[in-house]
């Protein structure tokens, strides 16, 4: 095991990819904290207090994983949480580039803070929180894609 990471995202809502990151990650750490971050570039449909409820529900069985929030620079929560990894997945060619760029930054803001990638089980490589968001709007399926609790919720969000 290897310390404290952090795990960010906006995490709406969490889908199997993202919790595949969190239980890779969790066997690797010491301990994970799972960080809803607020990116003021979304309009989520979940508030950050049910993106919470919603990954601790998911990660309950995870006793090295803990469930924060935060609206502040990554770093320096990670600082706060005396982490010494932010721990991010990648799906596709297509997010190394964002992914460099963020994470030449933070090297930036602090550089004793190492940024770790895991590449997405090729099951999730297509799957984004917002094509579950648009599946689950039209009424598809999306047991596949999202545990069963996060199935439901987004169920209610859309009910017509």
């Amino acid at each position: 095991m290897a310390g404290i990471a952090v795990c960010p995202g906006s995490f709406d809502p969490i889908t199997y990819g993202h919790l595949d990151i969190i239980r890779r990650g969790a066997k690797v750490f010491d301990m994970v904290y799972v960080s809803v971050m607020n990116n003021s570039a979304k309009n989520p449909l979940f508030t950050v207090e049910e993106r919470i409820h919603l990954i601790k529900e998911v990660t309950k069985d995870l006793p090295n994983v803990k469930v924060d929030e935060h609206s502040g620079l990554l770093v320096d929560y990670a600082k706060a949480v005396n982490a010494n990894a932010i721990l991010r997945g990648l799906r596709a060619v297509s997010d190394f580039e964002y992914e460099m760029q963020i994470t030449s930054m933070n090297r930036v803001l602090n550089e004793e803070i190492e940024t770790f990638f895991i590449m997405t089980n090729n099951q999730y490589s297509f799957l984004s929180s917002s094509i579950v968001k648009e599946v689950a709007k039209y009424n598809g399926n999306i047991s596949t894609l999202v545990p069963p609790i996060v199935e439901k919720e987004l169920k209610q969000k859309f009910k017509r």
